[in-house]
């Protein structure tokens, strides 16, 4: 067949090209001195190819369930990007592992000193007791010392509790004058009275105390009529049960009630008891 033949020209062009022809033409393709590609099931099968694609895919599993988790809520959420999570992720880390110098220091543990001993509680302080307050003692008046005053103060107060007038006071002040002269005797006729507190004695028969009232005439015992305080309410109370007291001079009211062979004598001291009842109930 002549080769300008048109049909044979077919045939030529349809003629299957051989392996050589491919090889040639690959060759030709990535040059003669160009390393030929590794193939794709040994670059898959390198180590940190695999570590590289287990994170990736656990990373994306990791998103995929937060979003489905996020997604069952009734309000709708926008998933973020998955570029955005591994960046923030990657953050994270970063700070956890960070050994920065700039971070504030631990607070320092104070631990108790082993020779330390515990400070006692204070103990309330016992106040001592405070020592009963005597009574102030009354200035003398009207010529009396302080004994002699220190009486005076028992009758008026005596009265004043048994609720007696100013009277009744200045009639058995003017009374204890005349017959003790305010000083709380004892008897030399009744050595029993020198045992108790006195401030001197006399001799008119039994009489003793301030009031000079007999025990032999139904007033009281030695002991109670020794008692200053005893003496004068004994005799408030036989002033009481006079009738009429109240209108009578203060001699015949103390005579009365003392029935003294000298009943004008009383008088006398009637000024005096007067100053001293004022004076011990301003």
């Amino acid at each position: 067949m002549h080769p300008d033949d048109p049909s044979a020209q077919k045939l030529t062009d349809a003629r299957p090209s051989t392996p050589s022809d491919d090889a040639a033409s690959t060759e030709r393709t990535i040059g003669r001195h160009r390393a030929s590609e590794p193939s794709r099931r040994a670059l898959l099968g390198s180590t940190p190819v695999r570590v590289a694609l287990a994170t990736g895919v656990a990373c994306c599993l990791s998103l995929v369930a937060v979003a489905t988790a996020r997604g069952n809520d009734d309000t709708p959420r926008t998933v973020e990007p998955l570029a955005e999570a591994v960046a923030d992720r990657a953050a994270i880390a970063n700070e956890r592992a960070s050994r920065s110098l700039d971070r504030d220091a631990a607070p320092a543990r104070i631990l108790p000193s082993p020779t330390a001993k515990p400070t006692p509680t204070p103990t309330a302080v016992r106040k001592a007791p405070k020592k009963p307050v005597k009574p102030r003692r009354p200035r003398p008046v009207a010529g009396l010392d302080q004994a002699q005053m220190d009486n005076a103060k028992i009758i008026v107060d005596v009265g004043l509790e048994m609720k007696m007038p100013r009277r009744a006071l200045v009639v058995a002040l003017s009374t204890a004058m005349q017959e003790s002269n305010l000083y709380n005797l004892a008897s030399d006729v009744l050595p029993e009275s020198a045992e108790y507190p006195n401030q001197g004695s006399g001799s008119d028969h039994d009489s003793v105390g301030l009031f000079q009232q007999r025990p032999s005439s139904g007033w009281g015992t030695v002991a109670q009529l020794m008692r200053p305080s005893y003496a004068a309410r004994a005799f408030y109370t036989a002033l009481n049960e006079i009738p009429g007291w109240q209108d009578m001079s203060v001699t015949a009211a103390a005579q009365a009630v003392q029935i003294s062979a000298y009943p004008d004598a009383y008088a006398q001291h009637e000024d005096r008891a007067t100053t001293v009842a004022a004076a011990l109930t301003a």
